[in-house]
C-alpha cells in the first residue's frame, strides 16, 4: 500500500485531472523544447477543458513556428481547434515602447495631465528601483490575462534566467510601493507643497496614494494566485544533459524558495535503443543514461515524464497531436535493441549460440581492428 502511495506516474495526467488549475506555467533552460511542450500540454488539456489560452511571454516567440501558424497580441484560434487559443506578448517591449519608468507611472496613476515638475520627480524616483518597467510591463500582461474568461491559461515562458525575474515581479513591485509609501509618510507636507508650486492639485496626492493601493491590491492577488498550488503549477523542461539538469535544479529551489508549486519534470530529446540506432547514437544514449538515472534520483517525488527523440520536427496541428499522446500515454518502441542490429546484437548472438566468451570475442575484434560497442549490461561503469 505505502508503495502505491508513493508512485508518482511518468506522465502529466495528474494536470489534466486537476480541475482547479488556473495557470500553467512551462519553463526550462533554452532549446529544450518549451513551447513544444507547453503547445502539447494545451493540445490535451483543448479536451477536457471548456477553453485554453497559451501565452508566449518569451522575446523569442515560437508558438506560431509550432502551429504553423502567425498569431500576435491578441488570442487567436488555433486553425484545427474550436476551443484552443494562442497568443504572443513580450513584457519587454511593453516597458521599452513608453519612455524610461513610464510603465510603472501609468500603473500607478503618474501620468495623467497636470503633474509637472512632480510627474518628473516621480518618474526619475520609480527609474532608480531595479526592474519596476520589466515588472509592471508584467502585471498588466497578468491583469489583461486574468480579465479574459478562459478555464485555463498555459504560459510559455523565456528560457530560467528571465523567467525566474518575472517570478519575483511581485516581490519587486512590493518593495517598490514601500519605498513610495516610506517617502510619503517622511515627506507627505513638503511633496504636497511641491505639488502645489509645480501646478498639481490639491487631490493629486491622494489619487496617487489611491492608485498606489489599487496596484498593491492587484500585486497581492497575482502573488496569492501564483503560491496557491490548486490554481498555480510550474512544469519544469530538461534535456538528459549536464547543463540543463543543473538549471533545471536552479528553477525548482528558486520555485520552492517562492512557493509555487512544481512536481511535474518533462525530459525531451531522449534516445531509446531501437534497432536503427547506430554506434554514436549509442554512445549519446549511455551519457543520456547516466543523467537520466540522476533525474530519478534527485526528482523521485516528481512525475518525470519521458519524451522521445523524433526524426522529424514537431510542427503543427496534427504533429503536436500525436506528440501530445506521449505526456500521458509514455513512449514505448516497437522493438528494442542492444545496439546496431548488424554489430552487437549479431556478435552476442553469436557468442551465445556457441558458448563463447562475449569479451574474448569482443576483444579479438579489436585486434583485428573492428570495433564493435559491447552490450550496455556488460560495459564497464
Amino acid at each position: 500500500m505505502a508503495d502505491d502511495l508513493d508512485y508518482y506516474p511518468p506522465t502529466v495526467q495528474n494536470i489534466l485531472d486537476q480541475d482547479s488549475l488556473k495557470w500553467i506555467f512551462v519553463g526550462g533552460k533554452g532549446g529544450v523544447g518549451k513551447t513544444t511542450t507547453s503547445c502539447s500540454i494545451g493540445v490535451l488539456l483543448s479536451a477536457v477543458r471548456e477553453s485554453v489560452l497559451i501565452v508566449s511571454t518569451d522575446p523569442a516567440h515560437n508558438l506560431s513556428d509550432a502551429f504553423c501558424q502567425k498569431f500576435t497580441h491578441e488570442p487567436t484560434l488555433v486553425n484545427g481547434f474550436d476551443n484552443l487559443y494562442c497568443m504572443e506578448v513580450e513584457s519587454s517591449k511593453m516597458a521599452q515602447d513608453m519612455q524610461p519608468s513610464e510603465a510603472a507611472q501609468a500603473a500607478m496613476g503618474m501620468s495623467g495631465e497636470g503633474l509637472g515638475g512632480l510627474q518628473s520627480m516621480m518618474k526619475d524616483l520609480s527609474g532608480t528601483l531595479p526592474g519596476i518597467d520589466e515588472a509592471m510591463s508584467f502585471t498588466e500582461i497578468m491583469k489583461s490575462v486574468q480579465r479574459m474568461q478562459y478555464s485555463v491559461i498555459v504560459f510559455d515562458t523565456a528560457p530560467t534566467g528571465h523567467t525566474l525575474r518575472l517570478l519575483r515581479f511581485p516581490t519587486t513591485l512590493q518593495s517598490a510601493i514601500d519605498k513610495m509609501m516610506a517617502l510619503k509618510s517622511r515627506f507627505g507636507g513638503l511633496i504636497t507643497q511641491v505639488s502645489g508650486m509645480m501646478g498639481g492639485s490639491a487631490g493629486m496626492q491622494e489619487e496617487m496614494l489611491n492608485k498606489f493601493e489599487e496596484t498593491r491590491q492587484t500585486i497581492e492577488q497575482v502573488n496569492t494566485l501564483f503560491r496557491d498550488p490548486d490554481k498555480t503549477t510550474f512544469v519544469c523542461v530538461a534535456i538528459p544533459e549536464f547543463l540543463s539538469l543543473y538549471e533545471t535544479e536552479r528553477l525548482v529551489q528558486e520555485l520552492t524558495k517562492y512557493e509555487i508549486d512544481t512536481h511535474n519534470i518533462v525530459v525531451n530529446q531522449v534516445l531509446f535503443a531501437e534497432p536503427d540506432i547506430c554506434r554514436k547514437m549509442v554512445a549519446r544514449k549511455r551519457m543520456q543514461d547516466k543523467y537520466l538515472n540522476q533525474i530519478a534520483e534527485l526528482y523521485e517525488d516528481f512525475n518525470v515524464t519521458i519524451m522521445p527523440l523524433r526524426d522529424y520536427e514537431v510542427r503543427g496541428p496534427d504533429s503536436l497531436k500525436q506528440f501530445a499522446q506521449y505526456l500521458i500515454n509514455p513512449y514505448q518502441p516497437p522493438k528494442m535493441t542492444e545496439g546496431p542490429a548488424s554489430s552487437t546484437s549479431v556478435v552476442k548472438f553469436i557468442a551465445d549460440k556457441h558458448n563463447l566468451d562475449l569479451k574474448e570475442v569482443h576483444n579479438e575484434l579489436e585486434e583485428a581492428g573492428l570495433h564493435v560497442p559491447l552490450p550496455l549490461d556488460e560495459q564497464p561503469n
